[in-house]
């Protein structure tokens, strides 16, 4: 099993020695050796699958394909099995795959025809997951924002800076358990992943694989 692509944190992963796997292409830390506290969960979902678009036409042309677009800009929500769409601004949107989503190839697939009024957006992002009872002590640290004030049912897109890195974050709570999701840049990811490591190990948790926050992960080991 190759790994063709690797992820924007691949170097941090790997100074952690993982257990890998191989996902959508690309090596992803399944599990990390020794326990760690569960009071903040940092894991890395850069290998998910995911595309870009905008326009004036973009959220018709998604509409026209079924794709339920959130109807007011800086939202969220859910597309079935397991992706999710989220609409940045009025015009430009981010669509992702869950582990058994296929939203991203269908729609790669159909925008290469070519759409008025509809321009693809390359991601190239680092995709982080952060969980855990401590997270808002997290945040405090690292964002302005005060996400506690912000409802999950709302299903919010806060586009804003942490450590001095532009993201765009959602909460995904569920049972009043914290759980964010987390992108941006790639090439700032690295940096973004190391700071976050240093306090949620401070706050008394740490790193996890992919077979933590996704259980039931259909990813076999890569061989070493």
């Amino acid at each position: 099993m190759k790994a063709l692509r690797q992820s924007p944190l691949h170097d941090s992963l790997a100074r952690l020695r993982p257990e890998w796997g191989v996902l959508n292409s690309m090596a992803t830390a399944l599990r990390f050796a020794g326990a760690i506290g569960s009071a903040v969960e940092l894991a890395d979902l850069s290998a998910l699958q995911r595309s870009g678009l905008k326009g004036p036409g973009a959220a018709d042309w998604l509409h026209a394909r079924g794709v339920p677009v959130p109807e007011r800009p800086n939202a969220w929500g859910p597309i079935a099995p397991g992706s999710l769409i989220a609409r940045l601004a009025r015009s430009e949107f981010l669509i992702e795959d869950g582990m058994r989503g296929n939203a991203v190839p269908a729609l790669e697939v159909a925008l290469r025809d070519g759409a008025a009024g509809v321009y693809p957006v390359l991601r190239q992002d680092a995709a982080l997951l952060l969980r855990g009872a401590a997270v808002h002590d997290l945040f405090a640290q690292t964002c302005s924002i005060d996400f506690k004030s912000i409802p999950p049912r709302e299903r919010t897109v806060t586009l804003t800076m942490m450590i001095g890195v532009a993201v765009t974050i959602i909460d995904t709570s569920l049972d009043d358990k914290p759980c964010y999701r987390i992108w941006c840049d790639g090439t700032y990811g690295a940096y973004l992943w190391d700071a976050l490591l240093e306090i949620a190990t401070e706050l008394g948790g740490g790193a996890v694989g992919l077979t933590v926050v996704i259980p039931d992960a259909p990813i076999a080991t890569r061989p070493q």
